[in-house]
């Protein structure tokens, strides 16, 4: 619900009550002369008001995950000059992590941050959005395809003209590579896969089914339960500070990095698309160059964080790591094979996997041959 309430000086404010915000009438000739209109009502945003949005993560408000949300929304407030605010609720807030989708097309929330494999049983295509094939890019790469390589007008005409989904998107923050995951015994080869237990999401659980395990997709908050009570053997979830928060350590001591799964990953923010485009046009370009801003800004922050969380969990918390055998990452590639080839039988999911194809090796194949390889360069200076 839209909350609207009077900065001092314009007028009396708003009261709340149980949380839910009313609109009131302004009192007053000073008041309604200031203000040039006879109530306060989307889409004017002046500086005589504050708005006020409900935005709600699809984390757990430990997870370095609803940080980066959080650091969206601090620079949507700063740059509005707190004239438009989103309000930030973690997960289950208003409704579970997989159904803000669902609550953003409705408005039952104004926006949400999360992950579009979260709402790839709608359509399989929404995974590639933000969950892509392991084509040989990465997930700047992929942003670089969603807003200069023909992605945006794919996902809009995905979830306007096919799914008529009452919402606004913006693709942002990207991930590096997920760990393989969590496990309570080594893996050497993909038959050490097979049978296990496994939580994923989106394409990955395509994946992994395509290479014999059973999957249960699952928000991140309710994995190591699930793990304790013996409902999963092993899991994985993004990275070491959520990984971490979420207390993966706590039900498993190896963690196996590098994987195919999700190889190439990226954040979603969401807005009610009726009330979005009600707004100002200075409001909307705030939010998509927020979006852009914490894009960049998570890219930073990440280099700091994660390395420092990957070893506090080794000195302090008893972890080791292992990295996914070259064996393993081959049978990840074949069986993508298999699952693209499914998806390609969707007209649709066929337009959006060529797109992708085109953009990699178009922009990858330049990288491949202008840039300098960093891996001689670290085996020269940090290798005794």
């Amino acid at each position: 619900m839209t909350r609207i309430s009077v900065v001092p000086g314009a007028g009396k404010r708003a009261a709340t009550k149980n949380g839910t915000s009313r609109r009131r009438f302004l009192t007053g000739g000073a008041a309604v002369a200031a203000a040039g209109v006879a109530t306060l009502a989307m889409p004017n945003v002046s500086r005589a008001q504050t708005v006020t949005w409900r935005f709600q993560s699809t984390w757990g408000a430990t997870d370095i995950f609803h940080e980066y949300a959080q650091d969206y929304v601090k620079r949507v407030n700063e740059i509005s000059g707190n004239r438009f605010k989103l309000e930030l609720l973690a997960a289950n807030a208003v409704v579970g992590a997989f159904q803000v989708m669902d609550a953003t097309h409705s408005g039952a929330l104004d926006g949400s941050h999360g992950v579009t494999a979260y709402w790839y049983g709608k359509h399989k295509a929404a995974s590639l959005f933000g969950t892509a094939a392991p084509l040989g890019w990465d997930a700047n790469q992929l942003l670089g395809w969603f807003y200069y390589g023909g992605g945006t007008a794919l996902y809009n005409e995905l979830i306007g003209t096919n799914l008529k989904l009452s919402v606004v998107g913006y693709l942002t923050g990207p991930m590096p590579t997920q760990p393989l995951g969590w496990f309570k015994k080594d893996i050497r080869s993909a038959d050490d896969l097979r049978g296990l237990k496994f939580r994923t999401v989106g394409l990955a659980g395509d994946l992994f089914t395509e290479m014999g395990l059973a999957v249960t997709n699952i928000p991140g908050g309710e994995v190591v339960p699930a793990i304790q009570r013996g409902v999963l053997d092993a899991a994985e979830f993004n990275n070491p500070s959520s990984d971490r928060a979420y207390g993966m350590p706590d039900v498993s001591k190896l963690y196996i990095l590098c994987s195919y799964h999700q190889r190439v990953e990226c954040f979603e923010v969401l807005f009610n698309k009726t009330k979005h485009d009600a707004l100002p046009a200075e409001i909307k370009a705030t939010l998509r160059y927020a979006a852009e801003a914490a894009s960049a800004d998570m890219s930073w922050k990440q280099q700091d964080r994660y390395p420092r969380d990957l070893q506090e969990m080794k000195d302090k918390q008893g972890v080791k790591t292992a990295r996914t055998p070259d064996a393993v990452l081959q049978a990840q590639l074949n069986a993508w094979n298999k699952v693209l080839a499914d998806l390609e039988k969707d007209p649709f999911t066929k337009k959006v996997i060529d797109s992708q194809r085109a953009w990699v090796k178009r922009v990858v194949g330049f990288y491949r041959e202008y840039d300098t390889p960093n891996e001689l360069a670290w085996n020269h200076f940090n290798r005794a």
